[in-house]
């Protein structure tokens, strides 16, 4: 028998239809005028749908606030579709819609590339699974990042112009007690007095928690989520904005990527700025109250840096799990909970303190030494918590050690001078 086959091409509907979407970002600037999102929208079905082999899937955009693909809900949603094996292609307008810098762009390309999903870039005519794509897509999207790295300079030039100017608008928005009305900083006479309580208070002889016990018992919302605590009270009272004058540039970003808020400790210059607003707070008042705070820190005051402990980073509160801070308690250096020094028993209930020198000397009675071994501290000790007189040491093999502890009581660590100290003078006060 004769078999005959069809030979007759297959038309266009019948040939394997690639999945396509598209991705977009959409800016919050000058962009967003030009280019709407409907725009957009419209823009890429047209562009899908006019290709006879390609099916619509879709249109991906988020706001352009960063370029890292972890704050971008819609990129992350797109990637999850094609992981699902959705899609086949993502068209985009260039490089930078897609990602800010190279890293970023390179492993989302090459995620992709392993599931077998192409991308294109319009302006730079690029498809990433031809043979040289992702060669060009390094040397374009270094650009790219430049060009990202330049825009970012710029900002900060004209920040810290405006800074070396006395312009201070900027850093007052989210200032409790104050508001910005086009362009100018007035009082904000509903949060004002509270504002003037909270000094006033301090200024009297008030400690920060019991402020903090103030305000929580009389029901006064906090200025910021979450429960008044020392620390939030004491965030008011050193700022000097409510003395009515400024200080600029505390704080800096340390790239143009990460965008990490930095405290400026003299890594660039700052610029105090008098009378730059109306002021909260009396001079005298601000002054009585700088004088306290700075009283505190000084009786309160972490060690010098240059002196680090073998034990830093490695304690933590067997409590709240926070870390466990060195400090000075009248000229004697301690541990305790960094949330309990910091807002009392409202930020770690549990926490107990633990003299340096015991410290020492519980390791010194569990590890067999004479004296305290620091290499060993460093290298074998993991992290050691702190409990209600008991440590637990976790090991880097893996061990766990419990050691219970306590002081000794005052009279057991008497010389015989300060014994017979104390006897003549329980003989005075009894008449002997």
């Amino acid at each position: 028998m004769r078999v005959i086959q069809d030979v007759t091409p297959k038309r266009a509907t019948e040939l394997k239809r690639l999945r396509v979407c598209a991705y977009a970002r959409v800016s919050s600037g000058k962009d967003a005028m030009l280019h709407s999102l409907s725009a957009q929208v419209s823009y890429y079905q047209k562009f899908i749908s006019s290709h006879i082999d390609w099916t619509f899937c879709g249109i991906y955009a988020d706001e352009a606030f960063t370029g890292t693909k972890e704050v971008r809900p819609q990129f992350q949603q797109m990637l999850e579709e094609c992981r699902k094996g959705n899609v086949d292609l993502i068209v985009t307008k260039s490089i930078s819609r897609l990602a800010r810098n190279t890293i970023t762009l390179l492993q989302t390309v090459r995620e992709l590339k392993t599931m077998g999903v192409d991308v294109y870039f319009e302006e730079q005519n690029i498809h990433t699974l031809s043979a040289d794509g992702e060669l060009m897509l390094s040397i374009l999207a270094s650009y790219a990042q430049e060009e990202s790295l330049s825009a970012s300079e710029n900002q900060k030039w004209r920040i810290r112009k405006s800074f070396e100017a006395g312009e201070i608008t900027a850093g007052f928005p989210k200032l409790f007690g104050y508001k910005v009305v086009k362009g100018r900083i007035t009082i904000d006479e509903d949060a004002a007095p509270l504002v003037r309580e909270i000094f006033s208070q301090f200024a009297n002889g008030a400690s920060l928690a019991e402020i903090a016990h103030w305000l929580t018992a009389n029901n006064i919302p906090c200025i910021v989520k979450g429960a008044w605590t020392s620390r939030k009270v004491k965030l008011i009272l050193a700022n000097e904005k409510y003395s009515g004058n400024s200080l600029l540039q505390k704080t800096f970003r340390n790239n143009h990527l990460e965008k990490r808020k930095i405290v400026n400790r003299g890594h660039l210059p700052q610029f105090f700025v008098e009378d730059s607003h109306p002021a909260i707070v009396d001079m005298v008042t601000y002054q009585i109250v700088a004088e306290r705070l700075q009283q505190a820190s000084d009786y309160f005051t972490s060690p010098s840096p240059q002196s680090e402990s073998p034990f830093s980073k490695k304690m933590v509160c067997g409590y709240c799990g926070g870390y466990v801070k060195r400090a000075k308690n009248n000229a004697r250096t301690i541990w305790n909970c960094h949330r309990y020094l910091e807002d009392g028993r409202a930020g770690c209930e549990g926490a107990k303190q633990i003299r340096n020198d015991m410290l020492e000397q519980i390791c010194c009675e569990v590890f067999g030494w004479e004296s305290l071994d620091e290499e060993f501290i460093r290298k074998k000790i993991v992290k050691i918590k702190v409990f209600d007189r008991k440590l637990l040491f976790e090991m880097v093999d893996g061990r766990t050690i419990e050691k219970e502890w306590k002081y000794k009581s005052r009279s057991a660590s008497w010389t015989p001078e300060m014994r017979e100290r104390a006897r003549q003078k329980a003989l005075l006060q009894h008449g002997g």
